[in-house]
């Protein structure tokens, strides 16, 4: 059996979860700047989400639940996520943007991964708090997918890591196979193979025998 870990915001999907959120507070201007120096490695990932969720303080959960609902999946995404699962592989999305985007975005096309690790924006008395939660913001995404691999007793040269960003380079550098979705530039060269559709990449799944 084959595990295959997505990255989401910039991979699995064309949105970026934070700036619809800040779209909503008036912050997405802000968002997407701190996001981009995150994605070429130029401030730690951690301190990029703590000042993005930090911008979110006050929002409505209403709101919030608002810019989830718009969260989209990249076409073909589901197709090929959808495929994967009928050959038996073992599918995750490995994010540091949040669980209920992720949750979202796969209901919208009726389609299921076996994982989400993905971090999450606390609510109190029906707003967010600025803070921010979950195993990927100090943790990083090698150690997630060695621990989904032991779980589900796949070796490590047989885990394939699908990603664009710098926070994808830790799941990059572990995996059996490094594929890079439209990567940046800082991250490229860390990868075995570059795509930049789903269709791409189902095609690449299907010459390395994995489809």
């Amino acid at each position: 059996m084959t595990l295959v870990a997505f990255d989401f915001d910039g991979t699995l999907s064309d949105s970026e979860m934070t700036v619809l959120l800040g779209e909503r507070m008036g912050v997405a201007d802000r968002m997407a700047e701190i996001t981009e120096r995150a994605m070429n490695d130029e401030i730690g990932y951690a301190e990029s989400l703590r000042e993005r969720a930090s911008l979110l303080e006050g929002l409505s959960e209403e709101e919030a639940e608002a810019a989830y609902g718009e969260v989209r999946l990249r076409p073909g995404a589901a197709e090929l996520i959808r495929a994967l699962n009928e050959a038996g592989i073992h599918t995750a999305v490995l994010t540091g943007g949040f669980e209920r985007g992720v949750e979202r975005a796969l209901s919208r096309e009726d389609v299921t991964v076996d994982s989400i690790v993905a971090n999450r924006l606390p609510v109190e008395q029906g707003e967010l708090t600025g803070e921010v939660e979950g195993p990927l913001i100090e943790g990083t995404k090698d150690d997630a997918l060695a621990d989904l691999a032991d779980v589900e007793g796949v070796v490590m040269a047989e885990t394939i890591a699908v990603g664009d960003g710098a926070n994808d380079l830790p799941m990059l550098q572990v995996a059996g196979l490094a594929v890079g979705f439209l990567p940046k530039p800082a991250v490229e060269s860390y990868c075995d193979a570059v795509v930049g559709e789903m269709s791409e990449l189902r095609r690449l799944f299907e010459d390395r025998d994995v489809l």
